[in-house]
């Protein structure tokens, strides 16, 4: 049974599971995964609305750093140095990791704080500073690395204490998934895919959340303005009592 699940969800998220914590892989697929594509939706929109800048999306800097310069037009710098401050964070993550002496569930609890204390950074920063007032200001670029690093963090977390679990921030390969498993699921004839149910389950609750937390969001730009980061800090929060058992691997 356990070769099936680690099997399943390397499809998702691939990487080399760690044997002893397959359970609680799939434990934190069913009740943080969900939990952190909202936190990403949010961060993302609330970053984009305000700051001009994809705070979960590389990709999405890159594409437009590249259309800038051929196309011509003044680059935002948020935008430019969003790339090596995502590099640095995700190193420094790994050296918290590495101090942290943990591995596989264990490790989940203090990396979710670190998100947690990052999150509640760019909440009190923008606060304070009103970076939103000008987009392509200092204070801007600041709470927008910030923001960047708090991702990076959520990145490098499922890579690190989770590497089985699905992406809950970037939805393209979910969406594949969940067409794909459908497809599957409604087909009669010989499957392509196994598992494809609790897979389209899985991908549809990640999907879901993620699109709520950007419709979440958009809503507090809107309605709280710089408090819209206080929306992702609670639910940030409230990640940090899921259970997560605590079960070192060797």
């Amino acid at each position: 049974m356990s070769e099936d699940v680690a099997t399943e969800s390397s499809t998702l998220h691939p990487g080399p599971p760690l044997s002893g914590d397959i359970p609680d892989a799939a434990r934190f697929d069913k009740q943080l995964a969900p939990l952190l594509a909202v936190i990403a939706g949010m961060v993302d929109v609330i970053g984009f609305v305000s700051l001009k800048l994809f705070t979960a999306h590389i990709t999405g800097n890159l594409v437009v750093i590249a259309a800038l310069l051929v196309r011509g037009g003044p680059p935002n710098l948020a935008q430019i140095l969003a790339v090596p401050v995502f590099m640095v964070a995700v190193a420094v993550v790994w050296l918290i990791a590495k101090a942290s002496n943990r591995r596989g569930s264990s490790l989940a609890r203090p990396l979710l704080l670190v998100q947690f204390l990052l999150l509640a950074g760019v909440l009190i920063f923008s606060v304070i500073y009103d970076p939103a007032a000008n987009p392509r200001g200092v204070a801007a670029g600041v709470a927008a690395m910030i923001a960047v690093s708090a991702m990076a963090c959520q990145f490098a977390l499922l890579r690190l204490a989770m590497p089985v679990a699905p992406s809950t921030a970037v939805m393209t390969g979910n969406l594949t998934n969940a067409v794909l498993s459908l497809l599957d699921t409604l087909a009669r004839s010989q499957r392509l895919l196994e598992g494809d149910k609790e897979r389209l389950e899985k991908t549809l609750h990640l999907l879901v959340g993620f699109l709520a937390g950007c419709f979440a969001g958009a809503a507090g730009v809107s309605w709280l303005g710089n408090w819209a980061w206080s929306l992702p800090v609670v639910l940030a929060g409230a990640v940090l009592l899921v259970p997560v058992r605590q079960n070192q691997s060797p």
